[in-house]
């Protein structure tokens, strides 16, 4: 995950041969990296452009990642020119599931609630 010019020069080399290995994982990391660009940049114009491509290679699951984008494109389409994120919301709600797995489905609500407002 982390950007291709800061790779340290022995991680950019073995990523290089496993990319050169695998025909699908590089057609996957340029896809990805093409769609990281366009969020970073607000590019909401490119992306029809990015799902033809992605729908072009034999990819599986990007081809979801697609389908999913094509059934509410208003909504990703905002998301390219909105500066808000639901990261933090979404971070809560993981904490809030972990702490209810960690009860092994016997913490029945009071104890959740204590355990989640209680937890750091």
């Amino acid at each position: 995950m982390t950007a291709p010019d800061r790779l340290p020069a022995a991680d950019a080399t073995e990523l290089k041969e496993i990319r050169t290995g695998c025909p699908h994982l590089d057609l996957t990391v340029r896809h990805v990296r093409d769609f990281a660009a366009m969020m970073r940049d607000q590019n909401a114009e490119a992306l029809p452009a990015w799902m033809d491509r992605v729908k072009a290679d034999d990819l599986p699951a990007l081809h979801s990642l697609v389908k999913g984008f094509h059934r509410d494109l208003d909504a990703v389409t905002a998301a390219f020119a909105t500066p808000w994120s639901s990261g933090q919301v979404e971070g809560h709600v993981t904490r809030a599931k972990l702490l209810k797995r960690m009860g092994f489905g016997r913490a029945h609500l009071p104890l959740l609630r204590k355990r989640i407002l209680h937890s750091p």
